[in-house]
């Protein structure tokens, strides 16, 4: 009985190793394929260079980094001083308060020595003068509004301004520089009068000149001025009669002027 038992043994241990298949080769290097890193990971642990913790669901590489750090642009300073003038047509109705979201300022409202500023405004604009009387006037073809003023909180339309009569005078405006490109839109006008514009920067470089005449009846325009000064330079602006076609009184008028 004991040999009938080792027989079938022997012939059951045969029939195994028959059946078994042979073991896959390794692959090169001698790693086996059960050892292969799973797809979607880095060959090598060894390259990592990111040190931050992990993100679980995101690979290594993928870790989300802290803020970026300020570009060289965001950080480089105002650029160069700049001075750009264009003429164009007013707007029928003007709203000055769309116009001038920093600072705008309006003349002649009650009269050739009233001034309405914006309420709460940067206080950048300066009325610095200018030869001759000024009067006041009401015939303007442009209509004016406003709903921030200060001594006159809300207009609705106005075709109030002021002008000053004679050859050689008119006004003088300023608007202070910060470094940054800022835009001007100055409103003014004329009677019977050949008008010149001119605007320099404070720190220098070229003056900007610009004529408008008619020589029969009013007209009028709407000065872009675009300029960048260093903190503490001003735009400086003169609105003068170059010349007159009437007897009595040719002259340059003024109605408001707005910064952005």
């Amino acid at each position: 009985m004991a040999g009938l038992a080792l027989l079938a043994c022997l012939a059951a241990l045969v029939g195994y190793v028959g059946n078994r298949s042979d073991p896959e080769p390794a692959p090169p290097g001698g790693v086996t394929a059960e050892a292969v890193r799973p797809s979607g990971f880095p060959a090598a642990e060894a390259n990592r260079t990111d040190t931050g913790p992990a993100v679980p669901g995101l690979r290594p590489r993928q870790r989300p980094t802290g803020s970026p750090s300020p570009s060289a642009t965001s950080l480089a300073a105002p650029g160069p001083p700049v001075l750009t003038v264009s003429q164009g047509e007013i707007p029928a109705e003007v709203d000055l308060t769309a116009a001038g979201p920093r600072d705008w300022v309006h003349w002649g409202l009650r009269g050739g020595g009233s001034t309405v500023r914006k309420q709460n405004g940067s206080g950048e604009i300066v009325d610095a003068g200018g030869a001759g009387t000024r009067g006041g006037w009401d015939g303007n073809q442009e209509l004016f509004g406003w709903r921030d003023g200060g001594s006159v909180r809300t207009v609705g339309a106005t075709a109030n301004g002021v002008y000053t009569c004679g050859i050689g005078n008119g006004f003088k405006l300023a608007v202070a520089g910060s470094g940054e490109l800022r835009t001007v839109r100055l409103y003014a006008g004329l009677w019977m009068a050949r008008g010149r514009l001119e605007a320099r920067l404070s720190v220098g470089g070229p003056t900007t000149t610009l004529r408008m005449e008619d020589p029969h009846t009013s007209r009028s325009a709407e000065f872009t001025l675009r300029f960048r000064a260093p903190k503490g330079a001003q735009l400086l602006i003169s609105w003068t009669t170059e010349a007159t076609f009437s007897y009595d009184c040719g002259n340059v008028g003024l109605q408001a002027v707005a910064l952005r």
